[in-house]
């Protein structure tokens, strides 16, 4: 008798999806700062002290709006690598985390991000697959 095939959950499809998607930041902006790093680490995007983009004491993907459930969760724009710190006890640091997005993006796209950050997105396990395989091919190719 064959076995029936392990369904995805919800929750470990977003797992994955959420994994591979820091992963993927935290390359991504350890690459952009290795011109005055060493390639293994990064810069906080609010405080701006380097840390290590994996391993003890590294780096989170931390967003600039908050909202696990909507439309900023996956969207690179609104995620940097940033310190447990500024993340976590600091509550993102919003202060300097919005200053930097307005260098980055201008002060209209960020008051756009900032108005539509309730927006509530349906990710289907399906979607959130898709979402783990782009950025694992993303963080790959860096």
């Amino acid at each position: 008798m064959l076995a029936k095939p392990k369904t995805v959950t919800h929750k470990a499809a977003k797992k994955k999806a959420w994994d591979a998607f820091s992963i993927y930041i935290r390359k991504r902006d350890a690459k952009r700062d290795e011109l005055t790093l060493d390639g293994d680490r990064a810069y906080c995007i609010t405080c701006t002290k380097p840390y290590p983009a994996f391993g003890k004491g590294c780096l989170q993907a931390g967003h600039f709006i908050g909202g696990r459930n909507n439309q900023v969760l996956f969207d690179e724009r609104q995620v940097f690598a940033q310190c447990y710190n500024c993340n976590i006890n600091l509550k993102g640091n919003w202060v300097p985390y919005r200053k930097k997005m307005v260098e980055l993006y201008g002060e209209a796209v960020v008051s756009e991000m900032e108005d539509t950050h309730s927006v509530s997105v349906k990710y289907t396990v399906p979607d959130l697959l898709d979402l783990a395989a782009k950025f694992t091919r993303l963080a790959e190719a860096l």
